[in-house]
């Protein structure tokens, strides 16, 4: 057989296999057998690569080869659709729709995939292009990375020019597994459509190729006149007969539920019917199955079914007249955003940042919302110009969740700048974000400087983010150790430094210096070592800076991994981060400031201390002025010989009860443990009472 013949052969049948399995659920061969031919096509292919077919079953694997995306102009109108969030709104579609039309209508409802809207353009039935949204006129031509999904057909059973709009998806079971591989917690994706449009934009399609993404197909613009259709249902039909894979989940509203199921059932699909009576049942009923779903959906979308009235209705500039999406949730507020500007974290982290008009969300006016990072902007196909939804996650952090409307200027997606915008380095990409390298840049020194000084770290009174920025702009604090050598009577005279307020200053600084190791170890903001890690390390016998310098300098890494709780991420960051010369000059340098270097250090003092709490244990509950986080107090007890347990027990004897106690203090009475307050414990400790610091100007 000629190699050309034997090529087109295997082709023919690995599709017609890849069909049945990925599309009807059938192996109509073994797993051996399969490989086998495969093996010999790519054999065939590499020796001849003037044979290879344009929709090759190999196209699923992807190629190392790097790719880049270039702009391609939508043939076909891609646009957003407009918003209801109740029944009512939806209803109200509905009988606007029959009321400006004049006739009987009816309506399709599919559920509104959270995924990444993409066109595929098929000329005589072969893929072409794959093509993400854009800004509806423009979008990025992905195809090398579509090809790797195996639901999207690479040849259609009938040679056809088509354009078909889709939702690249991720399933939440996938998304699950491949973000518990992610060891680092800060690595892991927010949500699957995230993964998915990271995915999407790799550059090497091989990588695509290993994130099992999926697409369903919702939408057919057809070219030739003998493909004409009459309805969204003889689309549906005719996409599901060409090979695409739609959704089975449809429902059908007309003037009563008998002549919606007859729809469905002439036209060859499943779903169900109802009367325009019906649309409440349908809604609980989705909102009821939408978690229990294996994939993610934020809403349900009702169509115009039939075309010429979709046709005479038309658009406006920025949706269908005959399309709605019912949202499940409202959104918290909605903005415009004016622009984006980015922030260099302590680690050189670049997060861009929403720049948006003032909108009152939760009581509180933003103009500032994250957008995490370049993945993310890609995901929303967010342009300057877009009007967005805000929510404010686990009530705190504004976030951008969603792109309620284009923009009318045709500005495309955003792109974060090549260079720090504070430093102007070149920044470097390291999985989904962009870093600046220089370790001297200006912000991440501030970043650095204040996160040692925070109240979870060395908790250095009155030096908060602000401070620590006003002092590095006067020069009196460039780096860490320089915190131990300023001479903060300089501040005299600087409006919002009051006498009381350096001289807190001064104490915080000086008190400090009895920080345990595990907490210097903990506040340097090396990436990955937080308090955890610390104690981990510490526990294992890395108890010194020069251990830990020392693991470093023969590069041997094996020793952290065997520790249990350190991965090979996290090792490599501690190696890398002792093998810096910069790094052990500040370690030297804050031994001899008076820091503790190492854990017999700690112990020195602990040694020192009056066993005041030998064979006692002690519970503690609420809030504190002197010890905040609580977790001070209890390491003050166990300096002092006592034990401490997080529930009151038999064998409890004393309960240190703060403001906002709650049932540890009726449960300790029970039991006839002593009560101690916060003036008490001071008093027991032999320390100075607390002083409530006024807050600077700065901070």
């Amino acid at each position: 057989m000629a190699i050309k013949e034997e090529i087109g052969n295997l082709c023919a049948r690995l599709r017609s296999y890849q069909d049945a399995y990925y599309k009807e659920g059938k192996s109509l061969v073994s797993d051996q057998e399969y490989d086998r031919l495969f093996d010999r096509l790519i054999a065939l292919e590499r020796e001849n690569p003037e044979y290879i077919l344009s929709d090759s079953p190999t196209r699923r694997v992807g190629s190392d080869l790097t790719n880049d995306f270039p702009e391609y102009e939508h043939s076909v109108p891609v646009l957003s659709l407009d918003k209801a969030y109740s029944e009512g709104e939806v209803l109200s579609f509905f009988q606007k729709s029959i009321k400006k039309e004049g006739a009987k209508l009816s309506f399709a409802a599919e559920e509104k995939i959270d995924g990444i809207s993409m066109v595929l353009y098929y000329e005589d039935g072969l893929l072409r292009r794959a093509v993400t949204r854009g800004n509806g006129i423009v979008g990025n031509d992905v195809t090398a990375n579509i090809a790797t999904i195996k639901s999207v057909p690479l040849r259609l059973t009938e040679s056809v020019d088509i354009a078909v709009r889709g939702e690249v998806y991720l399933p939440k079971k996938a998304f699950e597994e491949i973000n518990r591989s992610i060891e680092n917690p800060s690595d892991r994706a927010a949500n699957p459509r995230n993964l998915a449009a990271g995915s999407v934009r790799r550059l090497k399609s091989s990588e695509t190729a290993a994130i099992p993404l999926d697409i369903f197909s919702y939408e057919g613009f057809f070219s030739s006149p003998s493909f004409e259709k009459r309805d969204h249902l003889s689309i549906l039909s005719t996409l599901k007969r060409l090979g695409f894979r739609i959704n089975d989940h449809i429902a059908f509203f007309s003037e009563t539920k008998e002549e919606s199921e007859k729809r469905l059932r002439d036209a060859d699909l499943e779903g169900e019917g109802y009367s325009f009576d019906g649309l409440e049942e349908y809604l609980r009923k989705k909102t009821a199955e939408r978690p229990s779903l294996g994939y993610e959906i934020d809403g349900l979308v009702f169509k115009i079914n039939e075309l010429g009235v979709r046709e005479r209705l038309g658009y406006t500039e920025h949706h269908p007249r005959w399309a709605i999406a019912y949202k499940f949730e409202s959104p918290q507020a909605i903005s415009k955003l004016l622009g984006v500007t980015c922030q260099v974290g302590r680690t050189g982290r670049i997060t861009p940042v929403a720049e948006i008009e003032p909108t009152l969300l939760n009581g509180s006016t933003i103009r500032r919302a994250t957008l995490h990072n370049q993945e993310y902007i890609d995901s929303l196909e967010l342009a300057i110009g877009d009007s967005v939804s805000i929510t404010k996650r686990g009530d705190v952090i504004p976030a951008v969740e969603e792109v309620i409307e284009k923009n009318g200027d045709g500005n495309r997606t955003y792109i974060l700048p090549s260079l720090c915008p504070t430093c102007s380095a070149p920044l470097k990409k390291d999985g989904a974000h962009l870093f600046c390298p220089n370790y001297s840049c200006p912000d991440q020194v501030i970043g650095r400087i204040a996160f040692f000084s925070s109240r979870d770290q060395m908790d250095i009174e009155n030096m908060g983010p602000k401070t620590v920025k006003e002092l590095y702009e006067r020069g009196m604090v460039l780096s860490i150790a320089d915190i131990y050598k300023a001479d903060y009577d300089q501040l005299a005279g600087v409006e919002g430094f009051g006498e009381k307020s350096v001289e807190l200053i001064k104490k915080g600084v000086e008190e400090s210096k009895n920080r345990s190791f595990r907490t210097v170890l903990s506040s340097l903001g090396i990436n990955e070592l937080g308090k955890k890690s610390a104690e981990l390390l510490a526990s294992s016998g890395f108890d010194s800076f020069q251990k830990l310098i020392d693991c470093a300098k023969r590069g041997d890494r094996e020793p952290l991994i065997a520790i249990k709780g350190i991965g090979e991420s996290m090792a490599d960051s501690i190696i890398g981060a002792f093998s810096s010369e910069e790094r052990i000059m500040l370690l030297k340098e804050l031994e001899s400031l008076g820091l503790h270097s190492d854990e017999k250090m700690d112990k020195r003092e602990e040694e020192d201390l009056e066993q005041i709490f030998l064979g006692q244990v002690w519970v503690a509950t609420g809030s504190f002025d002197a010890f905040n986080p609580r977790s001070k107090a209890l390491k003050e007890i166990e300096k002092r010989g006592g034990k401490t347990t997080g529930s009151i027990t038999g064998k409890t004897t004393h309960l240190l009860v703060g403001r906002g106690g709650g049932s540890k203090r009726s449960e300790a009475e029970k039991h006839g443990v002593k009560l101690v307050d916060e003036k008490e414990f001071i008093r027991l400790l032999k320390m100075d009472p607390p002083k409530l610091s006024e807050p600077s100007l700065f901070d």
